[in-house]
């Protein structure tokens, strides 16, 4: 008798690996077909990594069974991961968490706000600067204007959408602080899985132009003015419960909220991330942490700045250690519930 296969390509456990190759075929309602260049923009011989940084938060990163069954199953369906929770719960960590541990590159980032537009996370078109050289070049100042691809640059979404073996991940990061028809505008993105730039598609001397990418220095091809996948992206969108989304924008997300970690889950943090001899010192630390957090929000960010300070430094009077730990767990809020 064979043992089952484990299901989940993203474990969540923060040791890279190939699994992503374990991916079962999109459903046929989620295939499509873009055209594979002959080079990748980002070959898997000379992908970058995660900055430091980013990579031990990935790689300390803890989520709970729910949420990796939810992340395994969008990446499953092809569908954006729509994670609520309250701030500091670490949705944005599980954007790097897939895509340290599946070693899918650095991840895509389009922070929203409320003046946030669909076309800034697909493209810019600098028109004027082309204009510009165009003017100069006429009055013979300059040498012929560059190409068109030179003054286009996709953005977060569009580099996400360009079509590759190994999808990218995009985190989408607060889309509740969207203006409210921002939601709407990505459906038709999320469906079709590709995008059209006017300003190459009406083209008539040029089917393949080369334009900028959000990946510092690296450029793609567009055939005939069309972004299309190959693969679709692993969206991850964060969402602080500040408002509601429109059903038609939620049918074509699969949803998860994070919940408080409670007290092993926040101790498994503190090891991953400060090692087993500060866990052992900060058992009090970690327990105030988690009796403030059911009254107030909190970051896991304050907790570890908590157990770094009170494991680094002598601090002899234990109303200055008292004062100091105050400070660093003052509440997310203003508001808080009686």
């Amino acid at each position: 008798m064979t043992e089952p296969v484990d299901w989940r390509v993203y474990r969540g456990y923060g040791e890279p690996h190939d699994g992503f190759a374990r991916l079962p075929e999109a459903p046929p309602w989620r295939r499509f077909n873009g055209e594979l260049p002959a080079v990748e923009p980002l070959r898997p011989e000379i992908e970058p990594a995660l900055p430091p940084g980013l990579a031990e938060r990935a790689r300390s990163y803890r989520p709970g069974a729910k949420i990796v069954e939810a992340a395994n199953a969008a990446m499953l369906l092809r569908r954006p991961l729509l994670v609520t929770g309250r701030p500091g719960t670490g949705k944005s960590s599980l954007a790097l968490s897939i895509a340290y541990e599946l070693q899918l590159g650095p991840v895509l980032h389009w922070p929203v706000t409320s003046r946030s537009q669909l076309q800034e996370a697909l493209y810019r078109y600098d028109a004027i600067g082309r204009l510009q050289e165009t003017n100069l070049y006429r009055s013979g100042e300059t040498d012929p204007v560059a190409p068109i691809g030179r003054y286009l640059r996709l953005g977060p979404l569009g580099t996400a959408l360009l079509p590759r073996e190994r999808p990218r991940v995009l985190l989408i990061d607060e889309l509740d602080k969207s203006d409210v028809d921002l939601p709407n505008d990505l459906l038709n993105v999320f469906e079709e899985g590709q995008f059209e730039i006017p300003e190459l598609a009406r083209l008539v001397d040029a089917a393949s132009v080369e334009v900028g990418t959000a990946d510092p220095g690296v450029t793609a091809v567009v055939e005939n003015g069309v972004v299309r996948c190959n693969e679709f992206p692993i969206v991850v969108i964060t969402n602080n419960s500040e408002r509601e989304f429109p059903p038609a924008f939620l049918r074509r997300c699969l949803r998860i909220t994070v919940e408080p970690p409670d007290s092993e889950t926040l101790t498994e943090i503190v090891r991953a991330q400060l090692g087993t001899p500060a866990t052992e010192r900060a058992a009090e630390v970690i327990a105030r942490f988690k009796t403030l957090s059911q009254h107030s929000v909190l970051a896991i960010d304050q907790l570890l700045n908590a157990v770094y300070l009170a494991t680094t430094i002598d601090v002899d009077d234990p109303q200055v250690q008292g004062r100091l730990l105050d400070d660093i767990f003052a509440p997310l809020t203003w508001n808080q519930p009686d």
